[in-house]
């Protein structure tokens, strides 16, 4: 009854291994009191048997059995610690759990919202059953954090110990028992400290992605700005260009017409001067129709010959065998649309040339890749230059380079946005041009088409050019490029070629699907015994 009347303090009730309250508590025969739990466990542990409080050693593994007064002693602390929780918090109200939330591990009817969860315990507590931890001062050691689900997750799966400690080596969290076991001499700091780095390492990773998005969406919005100002001069241009084009068409059509009714006019009126003058030769014709007519009823010899000479050579008649009239309006729809042609010319090649400056801007330095080359083919120091000889070199079979097909590569990638590049062309009789993915075959023979991953345009015997499209196109240029421009809009899927000198577009392709990187493709074609001997170079971009 004593034990019931008068409590000792807490801390006479602590187990000095586990410094929590005593469970199945065992005495020593030194007298020192232990949790029957951890000093077996320190025991197993351990080749001598010495008590860890006094160092006390025992010859031999003592007996242990539970001292039954501490432990009612406990008991009763236990019970006394409850009913001043559940008379504390009784005036408050508490949570029910609710699906979704974490619920207290010790309530046994009603299950309440936990509060917190005790690392130490591996438990989650209401507000009820957290009080001992809040006023023992072995409990108030434990580690509590916000509840969480899972705590057997926080022990080691191996050692059954709190996972207390992060190995940096690893980068994994580990037990004390894990430190001098599986984890010797590896780098080993408190998880505290790891949760610091951890946690300062994803914050400046965080704030980087957020100011690299940042960024990204500034650029994306001046890229916009820059197409509305592109958009914007490009449709006053068209504008421009339409309106010169309609207003030269309508000053056609006006000219035509007018060209048209004044032939008329002029047909109209020699029409009538042609029947005023046959009207004339009619009128005098039935004249002397009438007069003939009355000589021929007269029975006087004498005076029918002396008329008849006289009406004979009256009046004077005009041959209209040969006269016509033509109609003079052949010719003159097709000369005023032959007109409006040309006009139609020159404003296309003003639009070509503002079209080849806009791509010029998008210039690139491109340089020839050794590490692709053909062995039958010369790259100048520079990497600016290529052609084809006649002796094949000893070079490494590496896996970028071109075996079989006489080609080559530039060294530089593209796998967004916009590119141009200039190559000279002149003096040679077959040359392919244009750009391949990196995907394109590099140990056998290549069909060039964009089904294979090339977008190229090729000359061939001199003057036959094709844009090697799927089906190939024949070309029909009006003049022999000196110096061919590729552009490349890698988002809008175009590949273009332009004569550089004639401010012409010699191809598009369009509606094209590109999905990895893009490379520059040089073919500078054979030799053919010096005919064809004329490098490939490519050159500086300058403005037109």
């Amino acid at each position: 009854m004593a034990a019931a009347n008068y409590l000792p303090s807490e801390d006479q009730f602590l187990c000095s291994i586990c410094l929590d309250v005593f469970t199945d508590p065992v005495s020593t025969a030194c007298g020192h009191n232990f949790c029957k739990h951890c000093i077996t466990e320190h025991w197993d542990r351990s080749d001598i048997y010495q008590c860890p409080m006094c160092n006390n050693e025992f010859n031999t593994r003592p007996e242990l059995h539970v001292n039954t007064f501490i432990s009612e002693m406990v008991a009763e602390f236990r019970r006394s610690a409850q009913q001043k929780a559940s008379s504390s918090s009784s005036s408050s109200e508490q949570q029910v759990f609710k699906p979704g939330e974490i619920h207290c591990d010790v309530c046994t009817e009603t299950k309440l919202k936990a509060l917190k969860s005790c690392l130490v315990c591996l438990t989650s507590y209401c507000e009820t059953h957290l009080e001992p931890h809040l006023t023992m001062s072995g409990l108030k050691r434990h580690q509590l954090i916000d509840p969480v689900e899972n705590l057997e997750d926080r022990m080691c799966p191996k050692h059954d110990k709190p996972l207390e400690l992060f190995c940096k080596t690893d980068q994994t969290c580990v037990c004390m028992l894990c430190t001098v076991l599986d984890h010797k001499m590896h780098d080993v700091v408190p998880l505290k400290e790891a949760y610091e780095g951890k946690k300062a390492e994803l914050e400046t990773e965080s704030q980087q992605m957020i100011q690299k998005r940042q960024l990204k969406i500034e650029e994306i919005k001046h890229s916009v700005d820059l197409s509305k100002e592109e958009a914007d001069r490009e449709i006053a241009e068209g504008v421009q260009v339409f309106t010169a084009l309609k207003e030269s068409a309508e000053r056609g059509q006006a000219n035509l017409i007018n060209t048209i009714k004044e032939k008329q006019k002029t047909t109209e009126n020699q029409a009538e001067d042609f029947i005023k003058e046959l009207e004339q030769e009619l009128s005098e014709l039935k004249k002397r129709s009438s007069e003939v007519e009355q000589v021929t009823h007269s029975e006087d010899h004498l005076h029918f010959i002396q008329r008849f000479m006289s009406l004979k050579v009256a009046p004077p008649t005009k041959d209209w065998t040969e006269v016509s009239i033509h109609s003079s309006h052949e010719g003159t729809v097709v000369r005023a649309v032959v007109q409006l042609e040309e006009t139609f010319s020159k404003e296309m090649k003003k639009l070509l040339e503002a079209e080849l400056k806009r791509v010029q801007k998008y210039a690139v330095d491109v340089t020839l890749d050794p590490d692709t080359t053909n062995p039958y083919l010369i790259l100048s120091d520079d990497g600016k230059q290529v052609s084809h000889g006649d002796v094949k070199k000893n070079l490494p079979n590496n896996q970028e380079r071109f075996s079989y097909c006489n080609c080559v590569l530039g060294k530089q990638s593209f796998s967004s946005g916009r590119f141009y590049f200039e190559v000279q062309v002149k003096g040679k009789t077959k040359w392919d041009l244009g750009v391949a993915r990196e995907s394109i075959n590099r140990k056998g023979a290549i069909i060039l088409s964009p089904w294979s991953g090339n977008w190229t345009l090729r000359l061939r015997n001199g003057n036959e050019y094709k844009a090697l499209d799927d089906p190939p196109v024949l070309l029909s240029l009006k003049s022999r490029p000196q110096k061919v421009g590729v552009f490349v809009d890698y988002e809008e899927g175009l590949v273009s070629f332009y004569d550089v000198d004639a401010a012409a577009l010699i191809y598009s392709f369009t509606g094209c699907s590109f999905t990895d990187k893009l490379f520059p493709f040089f073919g500078p074609g054979l030799n053919d015994g010096g005919q064809n001997s004329a490098p490939l170079t490519i050159s500086p971009v300058r403005v037109n």
